[in-house]
């Protein structure tokens, strides 16, 4: 069973920002650097435990393909590749001659965010639901977040778009609470099993509380509960709970 149209473009837009993201953080260590000291020793993986199978000579050039962790994966001029220590990295040139620093991303960073893109796991309503979404902050406190979901139960199959506004009272906390408002659409596709099955689609209001906790270098934990009036055709109503938990990318 597919998305709909409207739910496929923005988990496309959503996937589209978050390959964007990736590749800009891959581009700031898409560099030529020189070795400005007796040599740099590459390794067969991203740690010390790695055997050393080359050395690279002073005055010497070499690429950077990856970071992981405080481990780089390089190229030299005659195509080896390996690994080498951030310290050793950190006694090479930039081709202005300048020394080569690695600005590792930090509490500051985290506060001073603009993009975060990230996916959770939850429950609507006992349903399981999975969640993309993507944000951007407006100003200090407050962000503008895209998202898509979707809720798989045995008897039918809910999609929501939602879009929130967050505000986050203390952005320079470690961890740090919000609240959201926000509205969107659900879809939902009832089982074709069922005598009286039909689908429905209709607009949602929301209202909610959650917390970011930074965890390390670009990454954040987020946590979140969401109480959503879908407003139906009927004549009442509903009401659907969420409550979730995942990881956030930001930059």
């Amino acid at each position: 069973m597919g998305l709909h149209p409207p739910h496929r473009r923005a988990f496309g837009l959503i996937i589209g920002l978050l390959l964007l993201a990736f590749g800009a953080a891959a581009a700031e260590t898409s560099d030529r650097v020189k070795v400005d000291t007796a040599f740099i020793e590459l390794h067969t993986g991203p740690g010390a435990g790695y055997p050393i199978f080359h050395v690279v000579d002073r005055g010497d050039w070499v690429r950077i393909i990856e970071r992981r962790t405080d481990w780089f994966r390089v190229e030299t001029t005659d195509g080896k590749e390996g690994w080498v220590s951030k310290a050793q990295m950190e006694q090479t040139v930039q081709p202005n001659g300048e020394p080569t620093r690695f600005d590792d991303p930090s509490l500051e960073d985290f506060t001073g965010r603009n993009w975060e893109m990230g996916a959770l796991y939850g429950v609507l309503d006992d349903v399981d639901l999975i969640s993309l979404y993507g944000g951007y902050a407006l100003m200090e406190k407050l962000t503008a977040e895209l998202w898509v979901q979707q809720a798989l139960g045995k008897f039918s199959s809910s999609y929501l778009v939602d879009f929130s506004l967050v505000h986050q009272a203390f952005p320079e906390w470690r961890v740090s609470p919000f609240v959201a408002i926000g509205g969107g659409i659900i879809h939902t596709e009832t089982s074709a099993t069922l005598v009286e099955s039909s689908d429905s689609t209709d607009e949602t209001l929301h209202a909610g509380i959650g917390v970011r906790g930074y965890l390390t270098r670009r990454f954040m934990l987020r946590a979140e509960y969401k109480e959503y009036v879908v407003l139906t055709t009927r004549e009442e109503n509903e009401e659907i709970e969420k409550w979730q938990l995942g990881v956030a990318f930001f930059f």
